[in-house]
């Protein structure tokens, strides 16, 4: 488990849980599950330290898919999501960084190959300057530095106080088009911080459309369906974005076959790893909807979600924390960075990176 304050989170302490795996020949794989609070970032190591780690002891040598699917099995009564896949994410993660180190091959052609040689990059960020205007002033910085497009968190910590009054939030992205042009992709996250009701969260995000937004993420509680539906229907030309707080691939099922998702978030340090997010990949090409992957947290989930975009024809951006922060810039050798407006993988075996031992112990609870 490592803890940092995060500079795109008001400074806010953030935790993650990173794995390291050890092949007998001494072959490396680092891995992320994303637990982010304390107690279910303990509880994820535990998973770890104590259930899965000793359970691929003992399998010896198998494969990947193997070994996902013994750790899935293993899980039978206390899995099916929650900390248990943020514990076998992780490893699943690792374990795909040490086959391309074993192969001598980037993750992205283990996967089959590249659908694209790059994504247009996304800033991700949350409003949570102290006026419209300051967050307006922020987002237009970071088109400046070459972003293509911005995804945008409301209802978050800080000083705004973007996602709590809708005429407030209609204004923001009225200003903000107003600033951009029409040629900078903004998207709404509406997220956890806020509550909306139907017909509040109908109503705004009418009047927000108005302002050519790309798409709204998560506007009602993900298991609020019936609201869903009833935002499709009166807003069929509005593209809906959920997912991120989804864990398995047949929860991701479910989630399609409401018919209510146009955009598919799908984080691979807690939706079943690699291995999760190309099956889950795979249900997105079938019903013909977009693939976004969560990269919020440090390089290790940055590296592995933009070898999965690549090679994703149902991916069409990439998400980049936009403010530079420690577990981007230090905890890796070459950190994952947006170049002219586009994100490029790393091109060495496995997730393309090396991970600075010294920071990660920097960043650990001084009783790990």
């Amino acid at each position: 488990m490592i803890r940092y304050a995060d500079t795109n989170d008001h400074g806010n302490l953030r935790q993650t849980v990173l794995v390291k795996v050890e092949t007998v020949d001494g072959v490396v794989g680092w891995g992320e599950g994303i637990a982010m609070w304390p107690e279910a970032c303990w509880a994820t190591k535990t998973l770890i330290d104590t259930g899965f780690g000793p359970l691929l002891t003992a399998a010896g040598e198998i494969s990947v898919a193997e070994a996902w699917e013994k750790m899935r099995a293993h899980a039978w009564w206390y899995g099916e999501g929650g900390i248990a896949c943020f514990a076998y994410s992780a490893l699943d993660m690792a374990l795909w960084d040490i086959e391309g180190k074993l192969q001598g091959k980037p993750l992205y052609e283990l996967l089959g190959g590249k659908a694209h040689e790059s994504l247009p990059a996304y800033s991700s960020s949350h409003v949570n300057r102290a006026t419209r205007a300051l967050c307006v002033e922020e987002i237009v910085g970071y088109r400046a530095e070459g972003y293509r497009g911005a995804k945008l968190g409301f209802g978050k910590r800080g000083l705004s106080n973007i996602g709590q009054d809708p005429d407030n939030d209609v204004a923001f992205v009225r200003e903000l088009r107003e600033a951009l042009g029409p040629d900078f992709e903004i998207i709404v996250d509406v997220g956890n911080g806020v509550k909306w009701d139907r017909d509040t969260g109908i109503a705004t995000t009418r009047r927000m459309a108005e302002y050519d937004i790309g798409w709204i993420e998560e506007p009602f509680y993900p298991t609020r369906v019936d609201d869903y539906r009833a935002l499709k229907a009166a807003l069929p030309n509005m593209p809906i974005g959920t997912g991120e707080r989804e864990f398995t691939v047949t929860g991701y099922q479910r989630l399609i076959e409401t018919g209510t998702v146009d955009v598919l978030g799908v984080d691979p340090s807690r939706a079943e790893g690699v291995t999760g997010f190309t099956k889950i990949d795979a249900l997105c090409g079938a019903a013909g909807i977009t693939i976004n992957a969560h990269a919020w947290s440090t390089a290790i989930l940055s590296a592995a979600s933009l070898h999965l975009s690549l090679c994703s024809p149902n991916a069409r951006l990439f998400e980049f924390k936009p403010i530079p922060v420690v577990v981007q810039t230090d905890l890796v050798d070459e950190p994952i960075r947006q170049r002219g407006g586009r994100a490029y993988a790393p091109t060495r075996p496995g997730l393309g990176i090396e991970v600075d031992e010294a920071v990660v112990k920097a960043l650990s609870p001084i009783h790990i």
